[in-house]
């Protein structure tokens, strides 16, 4: 099950000037793949026609760094660069068991001087050895969570979540889940909409919340297949028209029992679930960008009626619309409509 965050960090929106600074540490071997996700991401937003983020790289040593792939990159940072830094992600690393000194020290300063902090698979293990995380709900790459059980047991480590975030600190588990945490980083600081146009824009998968319950409470899997994605891509554009199972069978050119097998094997979920699951999204979307009556943002969304749109968000974000609205609203002077 995922878990109950605590103590989130108030989400806000900055100033359309301010530019949020990310710092990437790379401590080697750092994996290519977790490095690159920040910078493809974060490098994608914008904001009133500027850049939402200035991301920036960082070594121990700055110079060649070696990779787990073999291969060398030249980082000409070094960890000073993290002191301006309003987030600061620590990529995985191959030497994820014997974390560099000087990396668990520029995290505790990070969490003493206030700053959001995360980590990308195996990045998890240099935040328990800096004692970040105990006490606090984390998880990491699922084939070494056991380790990371076992070397720290003061961490509330969680299972099959693509990310946790608990207060300032995020965690997520390996690879692509890097991705959604990145996503759910932009969200949480610009909203859905642009969260969501910095996936399209990166081909990826529309935000996808790993186990806040502010957000949602069952995160979608990771997709397994693309034969469906056309189809999914279509019932993306139709959430507002009352989708059925045979309304997509019959867009995918199967049967309705072909339909559901594949698309869970897919998706790990079933058809009905995954659109309602986008639903609930697009909700929150509409309720974040627009002044929409709720009865009509509930039909724009495919929900239905008010009724059922405070229903389905409460059940996944413990927020009533209005609530939800009031907290998350990206319109100057937005009220509890």
């Amino acid at each position: 099950m995922p878990p109950t965050t605590r103590s989130p960090a108030a989400p806000g929106t900055p100033p359309a000037s301010r530019v949020r600074r990310v710092a990437v540490i790379a401590a080697p071997p750092v994996s290519m793949f977790n490095l690159a996700i920040p910078e493809m991401l974060f490098g994608k937003v914008e904001i009133d026609g500027g850049p939402g983020y200035e991301t920036v790289i960082c070594a121990p040593d700055p110079g060649p760094v070696t990779t787990t792939g073999g291969l060398d990159l030249v980082v000409p940072h070094g960890l000073e660069a993290v002191e301006g830094a309003d987030t600061v992600i620590l990529a995985g690393s191959g030497a994820y068991e014997d974390p560099d000194p000087r990396v668990l020290d520029v995290l505790r300063a990070s969490a003493v001087g206030g700053k959001r902090i995360a980590s990308i698979c195996t990045g998890a293990f240099a935040l328990a050895e800096a004692g970040l995380l105990d006490g606090r709900a984390a998880t990491t790459y699922w084939a070494y969570r056991p380790l990371l059980a076992a070397r720290h047991p003061a961490v509330d480590l969680q299972d099959d979540v693509l990310f946790v975030q608990d207060g300032p600190v995020l965690t997520s588990s390996g690879y692509a889940a890097g991705i959604d945490l990145c996503l759910h980083v932009i969200r949480t600081d610009h909203g859905a909409a642009v969260a969501n146009a910095v996936a399209r824009l990166a081909l990826v998968a529309p935000v996808r919340p790993g186990g806040q319950t502010q957000f949602t409470q069952t995160p979608l899997p990771p997709e397994r297949g693309a034969s469906f994605a056309d189809t999914r891509a279509w019932a993306m554009e139709h959430l507002d028209e009352p989708l059925g199972l045979t309304d997509l069978a019959r867009h995918a050119g199967v049967s309705v029992r072909t339909l559901s097998r594949r698309f869970h094997a897919e998706t790990g979920v079933s058809p009905l679930q995954w659109l309602l699951h986008q639903r609930v999204e697009r909700a929150k979307e509409l309720l974040e960008t627009t002044s929409l009556p709720m009865d009509r943002l509930a039909r724009a969304s495919g929900l239905g009626t008010a009724d059922s749109l405070r229903q389905h968000l409460l059940r996944r974000t413990g927020l009533t619309p209005s609530a939800y609205r009031s907290s998350f609203s990206r319109l100057t002077g937005a009220g509890t409509a």
